[in-house]
């Protein structure tokens, strides 16, 4: 069974957010969140929820299995 690696997500969401040309800021303002929030997920000790990965998938025009790195257990 799948289960999500939160290290490489938070890898993919720091390389994205990179890519795209966005600070830590920005994706705090756009999701409403707090700048730390957005920290844990790139180091990998949270991860977005559902609306969030949503509106992270619309802003990098990218799918949300995109975003989302799982490992078998």
């Amino acid at each position: 069974m799948p289960i999500i690696d939160t290290v490489k997500t938070g890898q993919n969401i720091r390389d994205m957010r990179i890519r795209a040309g966005m600070t830590i800021k920005d994706i705090q303002r756009i999701c409403g969140i707090s700048a730390a929030a957005v920290c844990k997920w790139q180091n990998g000790q949270a991860v977005p929820t559902v609306d969030n990965l949503v509106v992270l998938s619309s802003i990098w025009n990218v799918r949300i299995d995109d975003i989302i790195a799982t490992c078998t257990a």
